[in-house]
């Protein structure tokens, strides 16, 4: 059992199990109903996105000091009691189903789901 770090709207994984995604918004021109069929998500969970704010500093980061910046900001917001507790319980439940989380971003090294795989191992969560 583990937690997998994926991007959204692409096809799934054997064993991925419900995915959950980490977006401040929907997917543009999908229907809500399609949202799982069409391998977007299962369920919506935006307090693990990064805010309005720092997901336009990520978008313009250029360099890796400004991609720092942003993580250190990303995680400082993840470290609010609500985002804290909600990575606490997906971390357990990797111990005992299979699980995703996930972003749109293709790059997953200039995404915040790298830092969402980070914290989520910090936490001891089994990662795939």
């Amino acid at each position: 059992m583990s937690v997998h770090i994926v991007r959204l709207g692409t096809p799934r994984g054997p064993r991925e199990g419900p995915r959950i995604g980490t977006v401040r918004r929907p997917p543009r021109g999908v229907a809500k109903a399609d949202f799982a069929r069409r391998d977007w998500y299962d369920v919506w969970l935006p307090e693990l996105a990064p805010s309005a704010e720092l997901v336009k500093q990520a978008q313009a980061a250029h360099d890796a000091r400004d991609w720092r910046r942003f993580a250190t900001a990303y995680r400082r917001e993840m470290a609010a009691p609500a985002a804290a507790h909600t990575l606490d319980l997906l971390a357990v439940l990797s111990q005992q189903t299979d699980v995703a989380v996930g972003c749109y971003c293709e790059n997953e090294q200039r995404c915040h789901r790298s830092v969402l795989r980070a914290l989520l191992a910090e936490r001891g969560a089994d990662i795939a």
